[in-house]
């Protein structure tokens, strides 16, 4: 069940890559180019709205409600279906290390509860919508998450910059996989609830283990290395971003992982990127061009 899907922030990180995969399952795309486009018009035809917005930290109480507002509105005119990126933070620093559809939304902090109420927006307003839960992201090239931008930036020197325990288990989305869920559930939709929240497994590993599984690809042994947060810590009266990126700190030390259980029921056919080939295409911007990356391991696993 294929159709029209309008992608919301096209240039992002989810949005990017969902534009991408809608196009390569045969459905009709189109781009909503902010300060150009009305979003009611742009949403009129659409079965499909994904919304891949995503302002910075800072702006998240202002923006987001605002967004989520314009988003539902335009749903209910053209009688399309929302799908949009869930994440980890709804859940707070209490909740159980098992991540499921069924977990309370008990966070505190400002950013878990800007997303909470986000997503009781949705669920309230009688548009159907499908959440598409996943842990961070590994990308396929440089786009400002944690695993490029800092875990590994020192991997061509031999090491990971870890921001927690290296004992923790922790969750993560390759975003391409990401991506095609994302197309699989919206062509599930005729048969999915008003509001359906869809946990993604994803890969869940520690910080020694990401740093043994990233040895296989780059062709040589990776330590992991604790992270330091003082200088964030320092930057935080003068960096709006620093208090963001402590207030959230605690989920790089709670062990977490995403139960699949409902994405498997669903998507029982659902092929997972092999870990070390989404390592490979996740790290080759971290690498100089003149140092070969191994691909026997990869070849084998893919």
């Amino acid at each position: 069940m294929s159709g029209t899907a309008l992608i919301l922030g096209a240039n992002g990180r989810f949005g990017s890559h969902a534009a991408a995969a809608f196009w390569n399952a045969c459905w009709h795309v189109k781009i909503f180019e902010r300060g150009r486009d009305d979003l009611i018009e742009a949403a009129r035809g659409a079965d499909v709205i994904v919304n891949g917005w995503n302002p910075p930290y800072p702006d998240w109480a202002r923006a987001i409600p605002q967004m989520t507002q314009a988003v539902i509105e335009a749903a209910k005119a053209s009688g399309a279906t929302v799908l949009l990126p869930g994440n980890v933070y709804i859940f707070g620093e209490t909740a159980p290390a098992r991540f499921g559809a069924a977990t309370p939304h008990a966070a505190e902090n400002p950013l878990g509860r800007v997303k909470a109420e986000m997503e009781d927006a949705y669920r309230a307003s009688g548009v159907q919508t499908i959440v598409l839960r996943a842990g961070d992201f590994l990308d396929t090239e440089p786009s400002g998450n944690w695993f490029d931008k800092v875990i590994a930036r020192p991997a061509a020197k031999g090491w990971l910059d870890y921001p927690g325990p290296l004992d923790a288990p922790h969750a993560w989305a390759y975003l391409p996989d990401l991506a095609r869920a994302a197309v699989a559930l919206a062509e599930q939709r005729a048969d999915l609830t008003a509001f359906t929240d869809v946990p993604f497994p994803g890969y869940t590993m520690t910080g020694q283990e990401l740093a043994q599984a990233a040895a296989a690809p780059l062709g040589r042994p990776i330590e992991a290395r604790q992270m330091c947060w003082l200088p964030i810590q320092l930057a935080r009266p003068v960096w709006p971003m620093a208090r963001h990126l402590i207030e959230m700190r605690y989920l790089w030390s709670k062990p977490h992982w995403l139960d699949g259980a409902h994405f498997d029921a669903l998507v029982p056919d659902f092929l997972e990127t092999p870990l070390p080939l989404a390592l490979r295409r996740a790290l080759e911007h971290q690498i100089h061009p003149d140092q070969p990356m191994a691909g026997g391991a990869v070849a084998n696993a893919a």
